[in-house]
C-alpha cells in the first residue's frame, strides 16, 4: 500500500500524529461544555507520547484555555519553546523552585502548608500562583484535613507572595460504570469546599471521563487528557461517550528485508518459531527498545490492508512478520492505525498487553520519530511551533 516516505529522519519507523484529530476532539469537548467552563489541555508525559509542544499548539488553536503538565520541568520546556498560555503543574514541586515557577508565570500545585512556609523566603519579592489539591479518595497527593486546608488559605491570604487561584481533586473511578465511589468523592469535595472562607477563582475536578459523563462535576474548569488524543478513558464507557473520538496516534514501519523460508526453518532468538511450510517472512525495523515490547509477539500488523502476524521473539531493534506472499522491501506496515478499511487501534494493542491505552502511546520511545500531519500536510519537524500562542 502506497505511503509517502516521511522526511527529517533516517530510519524506516515512525509514529504519525494527526493534529486535526486532536483539534476536533478539543472542539467537540468545548461544544459539550457550558461557555463559562474553561478547558485545561493535559500535555504531560510528552503529550501522552504524541508530542507536548505539538499537542499543546493544536489544543490551544482549537480553543483550549490552559495547559496542564505533571512536573515543573515539562512546564519550563513549553515556556522555552514559545508557549505563553497559562500552565498548571499537577504534580509535586520543590519549594526552593517556587521562584523559578513564578518568574516563568507557571502555576504550581500545593497540598501542604509547610510547603508554602518553605517557599516564602525563597520568593524574595516574586509572586507565586498556585492551586490547592484535595485528596478526596485517590490516595495520591492532596490535602485531607480541614486544619491543613484552612492553614493554607490563611497563609496565602496573609502573604503578598502567594495567589491562591484554584482548587481541585482527581477522581479514581470516573471511567467505571459503577459510579458509587465517584459520587462519594464528589460529595467529599463539596464538603471540603464548604470549609473555606472563600472559594478560589478556579474549581476543577473532572478528568476526561468525568468531563464526558458527569455534568455536575464540571464546576468551572475541566482537564481534558486521554480523550484529547482520541482515546477512550476506558473500554467500559466506550458506548457512553457523547461524541465520537478521533484517534491521533498511528505507528508505521517499512519492511526492510523479505525472504522465503522452507519447512523447518526457524525465526529469531530461541528459535521458538518454526516454518510449517514455504513461508514469506518480512523484517520490520522496530523492536522493544522502541517500546514495541516482546509481549507483542503474535500481534498482527497491517500490510497492503491485510492483517499479518508477528512471528518469533521481538528483538531490541527488529521484529519479523509472516507474509501471505512476497512483497517488495520498502512496503509499509502499519502497527497502529488504518490501512484501507482495516484498523488496528491503540485499544487493541492495550488489550493484547493487558494494560490501558494511556500506557501504549506513552511507551513508544523517543527514538521513534514523530511526524505531525494536519490538513493532509506534514508539519516541519524542525519548526513545529510557528506561533507564540502555540498555533501551528
Amino acid at each position: 500500500m502506497a505511503m509517502d516516505y516521511p522526511t527529517g529522519f533516517y530510519r524506516d519507523t515512525w509514529a504519525e500524529i494527526n493534529l486535526d484529530h486532536i483539534k476536533e476532539n478539543v472542539k467537540s469537548m468545548k461544544k459539550l461544555l457550558p461557555g463559562d467552563v474553561k478547558l485545561f489541555a493535559v500535555v504531560k508525559a510528552n503529550g501522552y507520547g504524541h508530542g507536548d509542544i505539538q499537542a499543546a499548539g493544536a489544543a490551544l488553536e482549537a480553543g483550549a484555555d490552559c495547559l496542564a503538565v505533571a512536573f515543573l520541568d515539562e512546564a519550563l520546556s513549553l515556556r522555552q519553546r514559545g508557549i505563553e498560555a497559562p500552565i498548571l503543574v499537577l504534580g509535586a514541586s520543590r519549594p526552593e523552585d517556587a521562584p523559578l515557577a513564578a518568574s516563568a508565570d507557571i502555576t504550581l500545585t500545593v497540598f501542604q502548608v509547610n510547603w508554602l512556609e518553605k517557599a516564602l523566603p525563597c520568593l524574595q519579592g516574586k509572586r507565586l500562583t498556585f492551586h490547592v489539591k484535595l485528596d478526596t479518595g485517590m490516595g495520591r497527593i492532596g490535602v485531607r484535613e480541614k486544619d491543613e486546608l484552612l492553614a493554607i488559605e490563611k497563609l496565602a491570604g496573609r502573604e503578598d507572595a502567594f495567589e491562591l487561584q484554584g482548587i481541585y481533586t482527581h477522581f479514581a473511578t470516573a471511567d467505571e460504570l459503577d459510579d458509587s465511589y465517584f459520587r462519594e468523592q464528589l460529595g467529599r469535595f463539596r464538603e471540603m469546599l464548604s470549609w473555606l472562607g472563600k472559594v478560589p477563582e478556579m474549581v476543577h475536578t473532572s478528568n476526561s471521563a468525568a468531563s464526558l459523563r458527569f455534568p455536575e462535576a464540571r464546576f468551572n474548569a475541566v482537564r481534558m487528557g486521554i480523550s484529547m488524543y482520541g482515546l477512550t478513558p476506558s473500554p467500559e464507557i466506550e458506548h457512553e461517550l457523547p461524541f465520537p473520538l478521533k484517534e491521533a496516534f498511528s505507528l508505521h514501519a517499512r519492511i526492510v528485508h523479505v525472504k522465503k523460508l522452507q519447512k523447518g526453518d526457524k525465526v529469531s532468538y530461541g528459535a521458538t518459531y518454526e516454518a510449517e511450510g514455504d513461508e514469506w517472512i518480512g523484517t520490520l525495523p522496530i523492536g522493544y527498545a522502541d517500546g514495541w515490547i516482546r509481549r507483542l509477539q503474535g500481534q498482527e500488523v497491517l500490510v497492503n490492508g491485510s492483517r499479518v502476524p508477528i512471528v518469533g521473539r521481538i528483538c531490541m531493534d527488529q521484529c519479523m512478520i509472516r507474509l501471505p506472499y512476497g512483497v517488495e522491501p520498502g512496503t509499509a506496515a502499519t502497527l497502529i492505525g488504518a490501512q484501507g478499511d482495516s484498523m488496528i487501534s491503540v485499544n487493541e494493542i492495550a488489550a493484547k498487553l493487558e494494560t490501558i491505552n494511556y500506557e501504549v502511546t506513552c511507551m513508544i520511545s523517543s527514538r521513534v520519530p514523530r511526524v505531525y500531519k494536519q490538513e493532509e500536510k506534514t508539519v516541519d519537524l524542525n519548526n513545529p511551533l510557528l506561533g507564540k500562542q502555540g498555533k501551528l
